[in-house]
């Protein structure tokens, strides 16, 4: 099927939504931001991922939303790193003072080109300048999407002309009942230790064990009420695919993610309010789970973080299955 029109920015350019198919699984992909904006498994009669049927809803409530943000995810502290003995200020786009995403005009917004596509899959590439929101070197990007019958699949590659940050992850919200609240899902991760966070949600700088804490997922148990917004330490650098973590919903169906990456950010969308989603539904809080494979956030001002910095003649390259099991 050929791509369709979804949305015209104020400038004029058309966000295309892609069709991807195979086996039970059918998803929405859109050439703005990499964005998956919806996703179904037959013989389930909801989405399984938040997402807004118009273009105005990425642009509002729900930025970020499907996207695949960068070029850091999540937070950078203070706006502000040191690299090779030279500092570098960013786009203080998170309460003024911090940067998130990779600032105001992060990948989520930018439209990515089509490089090839199939049935299954898709590749879209995209280029950020040298200075874009404050970050150094030119990078050159690659998002190749794809199902396999009962998985979602990404690859996310980065090569740079200078020294710079890298981390991209996907930014999907998962909601497995349909019921729009998470909070009775059983979730299992398999994480020792978790990164603690200020009051601007920026890791103090202590990697703390989860034993003993309401970190502590690595049995499956409820989510509950806790307020979860955190890095869980999956390993101290990349490793080969591997299940990190289970999200179960009351009616059965599960989601399993697996990662190469080193981090695993869970956030519980406790401050989600009145987004428009899809299907006429309204999206509140804790109506979806996120659950972003990435680097450790803060990684550029923590040397004890695993190194985030992608230099020249390097690829980064990290890979996350999300695989549905009922």
């Amino acid at each position: 099927m050929s791509p369709t029109i979804f949305g015209i920015l104020a400038d004029g350019r058309q966000v295309r939504r892609i069709t991807l198919r195979s086996g039970g699984l059918r998803a929405q992909i859109l050439t703005m931001g990499a964005i998956v904006q919806d996703l179904r498994l037959e013989g389930v009669a909801h989405p399984l991922v938040l997402g807004c049927d118009r273009l105005e809803g990425y642009l509002g409530p729900a930025r970020y939303f499907g996207a695949v943000v960068g070029r850091f995810a999540n937070r950078i502290g203070g706006a502000r790193f040191t690299l090779d003995g030279r500092e570098y200020r960013t786009d203080p786009n998170f309460r003024t003072r911090h940067t998130l995403h990779g600032g105001t005009q992060g990948t989520d917004l930018m439209l990515w080109t089509v490089e090839s596509r199939a049935e299954d899959r898709v590749s879209l590439t995209l280029q950020l300048a040298d200075g874009h929101m404050g970050f150094p070197g030119r990078m050159d990007m690659t998002a190749q999407i794809w199902l396999a019958e009962d998985a979602l699949n990404l690859t996310l590659a980065a090569t740079c002309d200078a020294p710079t940050p890298c981390s991209l992850t996907h930014h999907g919200y998962f909601d497995l009942d349909g019921a729009g609240d998470i909070r009775n899902y059983a979730l299992m991760i398999a994480a020792d230790h978790y990164l603690p966070v200020d009051d601007d949600l920026i890791p103090t700088g202590q990697i703390a064990p989860v034993e003993g804490s309401a970190f502590d997922f690595r049995a499956p148990r409820v989510i509950g009420q806790a307020g979860y917004d955190h890095n869980f330490c999956l390993s101290d650098g990349p490793r080969s695919l591997r299940p990190v973590a289970r999200l179960t919903g009351e009616s059965g169906l599960a989601l399993q993610v697996e990662t190469t990456a080193c981090g695993l950010q869970f956030y519980d969308g406790a401050y989600m309010d009145g987004v428009p989603g899809l299907d006429g539904r309204r999206y509140g809080p804790h109506a979806g789970a996120a659950l972003e494979t990435q680097h450790w956030p803060d990684a550029p001002n923590r040397p004890a973080f695993p190194d985030a910095i992608l230099r020249p003649g390097q690829i980064w390259s990290e890979t996350t299955r999300y695989r549905f099991l009922q």
